[in-house]
């Protein structure tokens, strides 16, 4: 569930427009995984549970991962 939420949001962050429901939860899934390294990266404490924290860090490290996601999209096109 917080892949979902957090995959939405950040495409809508970036691009304005989600990216269909199956590609927003594996961005938020993959986000969560990223944004779990960053934050451990700088010391913070990695998110556990359903909650706001979790919610927060997932978004960070999927709006990473669509940047990425879209830089490397646009390059091929």
């Amino acid at each position: 569930m917080v892949g979902l939420i957090s995959g939405f949001i950040a495409s809508k962050i970036v691009n304005h427009a989600g990216e269909g429901v199956i590609m927003d939860m594996v961005l938020g899934v993959v986000g969560a995984i990223v944004g779990g390294f960053i934050f451990n990266f700088l010391g913070h404490s990695a998110p556990t549970g359903i909650n706001l924290y979790s919610i927060f860090v997932s978004v960070i490290g999927a709006v990473v991962v669509l940047l990425i996601y879209h830089a490397v999209v646009r390059r091929r096109a």
